[in-house]
C-alpha cells in the first residue's frame, strides 16, 4: 500500500480481510501481478493520472477464480485468468468484473500472464496499428533486454519483420538475441545510429522503437530511412529528449506518440480485440513470452528499486 507518494521503500505491506465479490464482480486470488514502470510513476506521483491516497499500486495479475457473485455466469471458480485492474494488483486478492478477466491458454503460467499485458499489448498497437508495419521491414528496438523491447523484438518478428535490438548490457543483448533480434548493438561503445544504418544495408531502418528516451533517441531518429517511423513510448531513462524537428522533415520521416494505456481504456472492445489476437499469437507459437524473474511480494521495493535501475533483464512479478 502506498500511504505517502515518493520512492518504492515507502511502500507498506499491511493485513486487510479479504475482499468479497459482491453480486457481481469476481474474486480472483493472485498467484503473479507484474511489475511495471508506470508503477514507480504512480508512487511517485509523476504519473498523468494521480490516485487518492492510500492506494494500492499494480496494474496486472493471474491466478485463480476464488469466488463469483450471484449475478455473474459463465465463470468457475478455480477457473485461471489473467486480467488488469488499473490498480490494486500488488495484492492476494483482487475484484474485477467478469468483462475484465481472460482466460489463461495452457501455455502460459502465472507469472508470464502476469507479465504480459502491458507490455505485448503495447507492441502490438505500436508496431501494427500505429506504426502500420508490414513483412520485410527493418525494425531497431532500443531497450531491446527490458520488458517492452523483449515483447517488442516478438511482436516485430511474429508480424514478419527483421529486428535489431540495441542494449547496454551483454546479459540484455543476449536476451534480445534469444527472442529473435537478428543482431544487436552496444549502446555503450557503439553509435545506434551508424550500426543500425550499417545493418540495414546503409539505407536506414523502416521504424524505431523507442521506450528508453535519452543520448540514443536523437541517433536512433537519425537511423531511420526514407518514411521512416520513429515510435516514442516511454522514458525508461529518466531523460525526455529533444528531437531535432529537421531530422523528421528529412526523408519524410514520422514520429509517432504510443500510449496504449490511455487508449485502452477509452476504446474497451477494440483493447478486447487486440489482446485477443495477442492470445491467438500465443496460441499457435508465434509468441513466446519471457520468463520473468520473480520477487515475494514482501520484497516490493526491492523489485521496484531493481526495474526502476534497470538492473533486470525482462519483466519482474511479484508472488504473494
Amino acid at each position: 500500500m502506498c500511504r505517502e507518494l515518493g520512492p518504492p521503500s515507502l511502500l507498506q505491506i499491511v493485513e486487510q480481510p479479504d475482499p468479497d465479490s459482491g453480486p457481481a464482480g469476481v474474486v480472483v486470488a493472485v498467484e503473479a501481478a507484474g511489475v511495471n514502470f508506470v508503477d514507480g510513476l504512480f508512487i511517485a506521483g509523476q504519473y498523468q493520472i494521480k490516485p487518492a491516497l492510500p492506494f494500492t499500486p499494480g496494474s496486472e495479475v493471474a491466478g485463480r477464480v476464488a469466488a463469483v457473485g450471484s449475478e455473474v455466469h459463465g465463470v468457475s471458480v478455480g477457473q485461471r485468468v489473467m486480467t488488469t485492474t488499473g490498480l490494486g494488483g500488488y495484492a492476494s486478492h483482487v475484484v474485477v468484473p467478469p468483462l475484465a478477466l481472460v482466460p489463461l491458454p495452457d501455455q502460459l503460467d502465472a507469472p508470464r500472464a502476469a507479465t504480459f499485458t502491458q507490455s505485448y499489448c503495447t507492441s502490438l498497437f505500436a508496431l501494427r496499428d500505429r506504426a502500420h508495419v508490414h513483412a520485410g521491414e527493418s525494425v531497431l528496438v532500443l531497450g531491446a533486454g527490458g520488458g517492452i523491447g523483449l515483447a517488442a523484438i516478438a511482436v516485430a518478428r511474429a508480424l514478419g519483420c527483421r529486428v535489431i535490438g540495441a542494449a547496454s548490457s551483454g546479459d540484455k543483448r543476449a536476451a534480445a538475441l534469444a527472442a529473435g533480434a537478428e543482431a544487436v548493438i552496444d549502446t555503450s561503445t557503439e553509435s545506434v545510429k551508424d550500426a543500425a544504418r550499417s545493418w540495414a544495408g546503409g539505407t536506414g531502418v523502416d521504424v524505431v522503437v523507442d521506450p528508453i528516451g535519452g543520448p540514443a533517441a536523437e541517433q536512433s531518429l537519425r537511423a531511420l530511412g526514407d518514411g521512416g517511423r520513429y515510435l516514442v513510448i516511454g522514458f525508461a531513462s529518466g531523460t525526455i529528449p529533444s528531437l531535432p524537428a529537421n531530422q523528421v522533415l528529412l526523408r519524410n520521416r514520422t514520429v509517432l506518440g504510443v500510449d496504449w494505456g490511455i487508449w485502452s481504456m477509452q476504446h474497451g472492445a477494440e483493447q478486447q480485440a487486440l489482446l485477443t489476437d495477442l492470445m491467438e499469437m500465443v496460441a499457435v507459437g508465434s509468441i513466446d513470452p519471457v520468463v520473468p524473474t520473480t520477487y515475494p511480494l514482501d520484497e516490493v521495493a526491492r523489485a521496484l528499486d531493481d526495474l526502476l535501475a534497470r538492473r533486470v533483464v525482462g519483466k519482474i512479478a511479484l508472488i504473494p
